[in-house]
């Protein structure tokens, strides 16, 4: 019995830490960083959520900032209004699987269903071919870039943990603020009800990316799609 749960723990490292762990490392086939002086991207993971992210998008829509919504695929379908709305407003919709579950714990079958249901959702709401997935919780097993090889893969450089409600209101905007720099790709949450998560924590991020879009705009950065972020970097994109 003993011998049995070391093979499969073994069998579990292989499959999933370690490739997570190589990837990140090593940046094989993803992007962690842009180019472009005094721009940055902000993406947002885990919604839609009826509520937060549309007190999101109108802070965006007040900031003329245009972001990335790296969206749950059965979320998307309960309110597809919002992501009709994300694309009139110029911003842009990656995958982050149909359900929000771990890559560790997905057979390749799996995998690729979570990633095939939720381009399906994102493309039959909007009319557009999606371009960008970012695995929940940057989670890569051994097959994920063969899987999702047609997609840019997108990490990010500046994680807040602003999934945590106490933690937003004391030091948010201080590490919003801090993260400021040429080509940095920032990972929010507009949807608390994950795994880990608060529920009222995106109220809170809310309210801090409010006013540190007021102090990015004194500091005279730019918030920019991640199209226009990462130009010059290798797209996988290519088409079904």
């Amino acid at each position: 019995m003993v011998e049995l749960l070391f093979v499969a723990i073994i069998l579990f490292f292989i499959y999933s830490i370690l490739p997570t762990l190589f990837i990140r490392l090593s940046s094989l086939r993803i992007v962690k960083k842009g180019v472009g002086e005094k721009k940055i991207s902000l993406t947002f993971d885990d919604g839609p959520h009826p509520q937060y992210t549309k007190n999101l998008l109108d802070l965006l829509k007040r900031h003329n900032v245009k972001a990335t919504f790296f969206v749950v695929g059965e979320h998307a379908l309960k309110h597809p209004h919002l992501l009709r709305r994300m694309v009139i407003e110029g911003h842009e919709i990656g995958i982050h699987h149909y359900n929000h579950k771990s890559g560790w714990f997905l057979t390749p079958g799996k995998l690729k269903k979570e990633l095939k249901m939720c381009q399906e959702a994102i493309e039959h709401i909007t009319g557009k071919e999606v371009r960008y997935y970012r695995p929940p919780w940057g989670h890569f097993n051994i097959c994920t870039l063969a899987l999702a090889k047609t997609y840019q893969i997108i990490m990010w450089s500046v994680i807040l943990q602003d999934w945590k409600t106490e933690k937003g209101e004391s030091t948010l905007s201080k590490r919003l603020i801090e993260g400021l720099c040429d080509g940095h790709i920032y990972l929010l949450h507009d949807n608390g009800s994950t795994f880990g998560a608060e529920e009222q924590a995106p109220r809170v991020m809310i309210e801090q990316l409010s006013l540190f879009l007021d102090e990015m705009h004194k500091r005279n950065f730019t918030c920019v799609s991640l199209q226009d972020l990462i130009v010059g970097k290798k797209h996988y994109r290519i088409g079904h």
